[in-house]
């Protein structure tokens, strides 16, 4: 599924993930890790793949359009996770 969301906001997700969870997400998705990064605004496409990232400029660092939001939706699940406990 799409998504659409501030660059901004994407970064702060990113940096909310727990410790150890980009590691997580690269091992449940079969991805490496910096693909992952890449998925939050990242642009080391030597050793992580390209993940179907749009960016277009404008306020809050700009607006991201993510071909399949099944990694941010997981990495919001972490967050939450972590606040409970």
């Amino acid at each position: 599924m799409t998504s659409k969301i501030t660059f901004n906001e994407l970064r702060k997700i990113k940096d909310s993930l727990p410790d150890g969870s980009i590691k997580k997400l690269a091992q449940e998705f079969s991805v490496t890790e910096e693909t992952v990064r890449n998925y939050f605004g990242g642009a080391n496409y030597k050793n992580g793949a390209a993940v179907g990232i749009h960016m277009e400029p404008g306020p809050n660092g700009g607006i991201v359009l993510l071909d399949d939001s099944t990694i941010l939706d997981r990495a919001k699940e972490m967050i939450e996770s972590e606040a409970i406990h």
